[in-house]
């Protein structure tokens, strides 16, 4: 088991180390050349800043019972086909039974602003 991180825009990426480091399981981070990190525990993988590069590389990557920490849903669906465990950085974990409907809400939110409608965002609660 190892934690595959999407860390181009991931904000928790100490917090994974951290934990990583307690159960001693390795983490890869996938981020573009614009976002070099050195945490000094995990291993960086760098790709070029194509579009989609991280992602396809990231996914490419993981194996079954791995863990991988995206906000991405199209990355969570692809990696969740190949056994994986994908949790984003506020601790939604995605599954076979929520991802659909999670791409379908992005799907027609997406509808929604390109017809010039705009997204209602709430807040979200404190815990």
């Amino acid at each position: 088991m190892r934690i595959l991180v999407d860390a181009d825009a991931c904000p928790v990426k100490d917090i994974i180390v951290k934990v990583a480091k307690e159960y001693k399981l390795d983490v890869l981070m996938f981020m573009d050349t614009s976002h070099i990190i050195d945490d000094g525990y995990s291993k960086n993988i760098i790709v070029g800043k194509g579009r989609d590069s991280v992602d396809f590389a990231l996914v490419n990557e993981a194996k079954q019972g791995d863990i991988v920490v995206t906000q991405d849903y199209g990355v969570a669906a692809m990696v969740l086909s190949k056994g994986t465990f994908a949790i984003n950085q506020n601790g939604l974990i995605f599954t076979n039974q929520n991802i659909d409907s999670l791409l379908m809400q992005r799907y027609v939110n997406y509808k929604v602003r390109e017809s010039g409608g705009k997204i209602c965002n709430h807040k979200k609660e404190p815990i």
